[in-house]
């Protein structure tokens, strides 16, 4: 078990794991004519609990209930990876060491331990993370899909649109990263 622990931990090499992302596109289409994506979750989640009568979420379940199951095993596999798995502080670039160091910010594996914490949540920095989660998720449903819909699937498809909301994720990403966080932390 540690062995197969170990290998699913290890970095895979990019011509091992980006054909095998690749394939995702072909598969999908090929055998059922269905799109990849996980920001449709909520639509389907809607559906299944008939929580709107509104067009959007009159939607037939039974079709695309593999996506839940999909959303299901994602979430799974990040419980069982934050639970189950030791991941070591080391495996941390120096420069992220460093910077959480100057924050005074305390590490737990390769996690920022005073973010993610249920004491952080009603502070402005965890409210901030909140509330811009839910913007989040709105955005991707307003923008027809999410990073691995438009990245994976709409690119794969040379979907233009696709293109200009990827240029976007990476230019949001950017300025989260190098504008906001010092703000938030």
């Amino acid at each position: 078990m540690k062995e197969l622990i170990n290998f699913l931990v290890e970095p895979w090499a990019w011509y091992v794991s980006g054909p095998l992302i690749g394939l995702i596109v072909p598969l999908l289409i090929l055998t059922s004519n269905k799109q990849f994506g996980v920001s449709s979750s909520l639509r389907y989640v809607c559906s299944s609990l008939k929580l709107s009568k509104r067009s959007y979420f009159n939607y037939n379940f039974n079709e695309q209930q593999w996506t839940m199951w999909f959303i299901l095993g994602v979430f799974f596999a990040g419980v069982f990876s934050f639970q189950l798995i030791e991941i070591e502080t080391s495996e941390l670039s120096q420069s992220a060491k460093d910077y959480f160091e100057k924050k005074h910010i305390g590490i737990k594996g390769i996690f920022p331990a005073d973010v993610f914490n249920w004491n952080k949540l009603f502070s402005v920095a965890g409210l901030l993370l909140v509330i811009g989660g839910f913007l989040l998720g709105f955005g991707s449903r307003y923008a027809d899909g999410c990073t691995s819909g438009h990245a994976i699937m709409g690119l794969s498809l040379l979907s233009k649109t696709s293109l200009v909301s990827v240029i976007g994720f990476f230019i949001g990403g950017i300025i989260g990263t190098f504008l906001i966080l010092d703000y938030l932390l």
